[in-house]
């Protein structure tokens, strides 16, 4: 009788980078006047090295609260059937900051493109949250604390990677739509469809159909562009390859 297999082992850090990079909404927690916490929910994109992104109004009370408190705490959740607590969540715990950097500003709208309709208003801002630390829960029996080393993605030695973002994704998006989809589907186990990469960094590839998302990740840490063309070419072949065994 074959004896039974150990169940494999939870990668917690890398569950909650994968909540992390595709979850586009969630629960945003604030300190109130009165200190009392106040729940919110807001769109959610990254920046290169994880750091929540957020887009919000004067007008709102989580901005009030974050000027006057920068600590927060964000909720992203999985969804799906069934009981909603046996779904993957992750808390991501930090202090937000206003910036007016562009680079944050392409990511978020690249992550949320009806946004560009009211980005430039003069009332809305961009906030970037410096993640602190985390708390998963992978469902049962499947918590864990997670550092803020365990969440971010270093960005050391990647300068030139991260400057040539932009210039990379219109090229995949131009001229490799087919390589996307094949991404898309034979590596995330997504439906088929016309993706799209929303971004990108030095351990995996976003990418976008409509609502959903998708998160390729690198077989190996990706720091120069040219590093990146090879690593995406021999990705593609590893699905054709697969597509045609």
């Amino acid at each position: 009788m074959d004896e039974p297999q150990p169940a494999p082992a939870f990668d917690a850090p890398g569950l909650g980078k994968h909540l992390l990079r595709t979850i586009r909404s969630g629960a945003l927690a604030t300190i109130g006047p009165d200190g009392v916490p106040f729940a919110t929910l807001v769109t959610v994109a990254t920046d290169p090295d994880g750091s929540p992104l957020l887009l919000t109004s004067r007008l709102s009370g989580h901005t009030a609260n974050m000027e006057r408190e920068p600590r927060v705490s964000i909720l992203l959740a999985q969804t799906g059937k069934g009981d909603p607590l046996a779904h993957p969540r992750l808390t991501v715990i930090g202090r937000a900051e206003r910036t007016g950097e562009e680079r944050i500003r392409a990511r978020f709208l690249a992550r949320h493109p009806k946004a560009e309709l009211y980005a430039d208003f003069a009332d809305f801002s961009f906030w970037r949250v410096s993640i602190a630390g985390g708390h998963l829960n992978g469902g049962f029996a499947r918590a864990a604390g997670l550092s803020a080393a365990d969440l971010r993605t270093d960005l050391g030695g990647a300068e030139a990677l991260v400057e040539a973002e932009p210039g990379a994704l219109a090229h995949l998006n131009e001229d490799h739509r087919e390589a996307l989809e094949l991404y898309a589907t034979g590596l995330a186990g997504a439906s088929p469809g016309a993706w799209r990469a929303s971004g990108l960094d030095p351990e995996g590839l976003d990418l976008m159909l409509g609502d959903q998302t998708a998160r390729v990740v690198f077989p190996q840490r990706v720091n120069h562009p040219k590093e990146l063309r090879q690593v995406l070419r021999n990705l593609a072949d590893q699905v054709r390859r697969d597509l045609a065994s």
